[in-house]
């Protein structure tokens, strides 16, 4: 499954990043409710694990915005607020689950696999298989690229840089947002290496640097 995972604690978070990774679950762990807005709203994740304590707002406005926005997208909530009054507010406010922490890994597992069957093959939001880039089709159920019937053999962190710029097309995705998206830890360094390479790999004129920024790719024609 790919999980949108929203905790701001750094110990915590890289702890369940890895949890869900050992899983065989694909993960974007962010910590801020501007980045968890964005990226949900460009759909293709299967769950989301949240915590209600952000730096930049309360979770629980954005537990119920998603709610009415993704209407059957599963959401758990993993917070310390314990009181039953806390827990009637989450549930009521959208969650399908409410997790208190501490908890142990394996009952956040379960709880995420029990979410998630209950919405399977009842209407959950359906996202393209395959994405296109003028002569580029990346089949997203593969993790494979072909140019034609040529296959364009890339890692699973250039596959995954590449699709995130592809389902934004026209609109500069930062570093920050690409480092999140990494299905391993990345840094500023490792980032300039994937996109030297990929752009190796698949030509260059597809992806386009915003010095300071990040960057972008263009649908062209």
């Amino acid at each position: 499954m790919r999980i949108c995972l929203l905790e701001d604690d750094l110990e915590l978070g890289r702890s369940l990043q890895a949890l869900l990774q050992n899983a065989d679950h694909e993960v974007m762990w962010l910590r801020r409710i501007a980045d968890a807005r964005l990226w949900i709203a460009e759909g293709g994740f299967d769950a989301v694990v949240m915590d209600l304590g952000l730096p930049d707002g309360d979770g629980m406005e954005l537990l119920r915005v998603l709610r009415r926005s993704h209407r059957k997208l599963p959401l758990i909530v993993i917070t310390a607020r314990d009181a039953i009054e806390d827990r009637l507010d989450g549930l009521d406010g959208g969650a399908d689950d409410y997790l208190v922490k501490p908890f142990a890994g394996s009952e956040l597992l379960a709880r995420l696999r029990a979410v998630v069957r209950r919405t399977q093959g009842d209407g959950a939001e359906a996202q393209p298989a395959e994405w296109q880039l003028r002569d580029l089709v990346l089949d997203e159920p593969r993790m494979e690229v072909r140019r034609g019937v040529e296959r364009v053999p890339l890692s699973r962190t250039e596959f995954t840089i590449l699709l995130t710029l592809i389902k934004l097309p026209d609109r500069v995705v930062t570093r920050r947002q690409l480092e999140n998206r990494a299905p391993c830890q990345m840094d500023g360094r490792s980032l300039d290496v994937h996109i030297s390479n990929l752009r190796r790999k698949i030509g260059e004129g597809y992806i386009r640097t915003v010095r300071g920024v990040g960057y972008l790719v263009e649908r062209g024609n």
